[in-house]
């Protein structure tokens, strides 16, 4: 092969890549949305008009807990599954944007086996007993294990995951701050990683890294323009907006949901006796507490004055209904300030429940259930949980 025929094989090379950057960082550009930004990083590398690697995971830093916590994996968990994937998207002409919209439509990547695992990883931040992930972070620089030198991390848990040969480990960064970390493989087709792989792969992460740091800004944003500031829970205005997307979710996935509305019993009695103050300290830590109290998937709200929402995604009404007992003895049994000053000397809560599709389609109908549950639990002497489902009308 002469030079000149070796110089244009190298242009032509430099150019595909170039376009897949571009495609992938463009498609990067379309969303601030967490998951839908990992999702869209991981299928650039793992899609055949991307990168190509049959595998990718992605792990961000916490700081407050100083762990690397897994939050997305894409790849098939067996050499039938990956020939039956890429099958199907060779035989659909599936461009890029043809991945990430049907992530966006289904998101059922999230639901694989292989996702799972990853998700439950959570590894220690530090130079002892860290492993791999901390050596990727610590040192802020590439690893290219192969055959040779994975044995030396046979032991860590991301290896014994993938059960994989060879990888390639690289930091995500944005301004010098490594927020993440993204390995590949190719653990079906054994294909070996070469230099321009770990290129790519670099110069993905480096656009990877930004993308992730605006979209926790924008997540930040998001969190104060629609929290409550004295309790910093979801605001009225962004519960209305939180139940009529979940109830559409809901719709479409042919799940359940269910909603429960808490109101403190004798709260005016409190006020009054220690002034609105000492009210906005109790209304504080009763805030924590049901945060607390309540699961991750769960969105807890400040309808208003002393009552809470609590959103319960894909929860049936006896679900919801042990969730909310359970809340309110826990409530019942917490020591709250000068409580002794209410009529039952135990500051407690009422609560009522309604759940879709049983008892209304609509935001409007589930709230209104939900508060003549409230009364229902009320006008029972307090201190009660009541179901829409449960009243009886003429």
């Amino acid at each position: 092969m002469d030079e000149i025929t070796k110089i244009k094989q190298e242009l032509e090379r430099t150019k595909t890549e170039l376009v897949i950057l571009y495609e992938i960082s463009n498609a990067m550009r379309t969303t601030l949305k967490l998951d839908e930004i990992l999702y869209i990083i991981l299928t650039g590398v793992t899609a055949h008009i991307g990168l190509g690697f049959n595998r990718a995971l992605l792990f961000l830093i916490n700081e407050k807990d100083n762990l690397i916590e897994g939050k997305m994996g894409i790849g098939p968990e067996t050499g039938e599954e990956a020939n039956r994937i890429w099958t199907h998207v060779e035989r659909e002409q599936m461009d890029l944007d043809d991945l990430i919209n049907a992530f966006k439509v289904s998101g059922e990547v999230l639901e694989s086996g292989f996702n799972q695992q990853v998700r439950r990883l959570k590894i220690p931040l530090k130079e002892q007993n860290g492993g791999l992930l901390a050596l990727g972070v610590l040192d802020g620089m590439p690893l290219h294990l192969t055959k040779e030198t994975i044995q030396n991390y046979s032991h860590d848990p991301i290896i014994q995951l993938l059960k994989s040969d060879e990888a390639i480990v690289v930091p995500l960064k944005a301004k010098d701050k490594v927020n993440g970390i993204v390995l590949a493989d190719n653990f079906i087709t054994r294909e070996p990683i070469t230099k321009d792989d770990i290129s790519m792969l670099i110069m993905l992460a480096n656009q990877a890294g930004l993308a992730i740091e605006n979209s926790h800004l924008y997540e930040k944003t998001v969190t104060r323009a629609h929290s409550d500031s004295l309790t910093e829970l979801w605001n009225h205005g962004y519960f209305q907006y939180l139940l009529q997307a979940e109830l559409e979710k809901a719709k479409i996935t042919k799940t359940p949901l269910s909603l429960i509305m808490l109101d403190i019993d004798n709260f005016k009695v409190y006020n009054d006796s220690l002034g609105h103050q000492s009210g906005d300290k109790i209304l504080k830590a009763l805030a924590a507490l049901v945060k607390n109290q309540s699961r991750k998937m769960d969105y807890v709200c400040r309808y208003g004055g002393e009552e809470f929402t609590i959103i319960l995604p894909e929860t049936q009404r006896k679900e919801a209904f042990l969730i909310a007992e359970r809340m309110r003895t826990d409530i019942e049994r917490y020591s709250f300030l000068n409580e002794e000053i209410l009529p039952n000397k135990k500051l407690t809560v009422s609560m009522g429940l309604s759940s879709f599709p049983e008892d209304g389609f609509s935001p409007s109908d589930l709230i209104s259930h939900c508060d003549k549950a409230l009364y229902e639990a009320k006008q029972k002497g307090k201190n009660n949980t009541c179901c829409y489902a449960d009243l009886k009308y003429d």
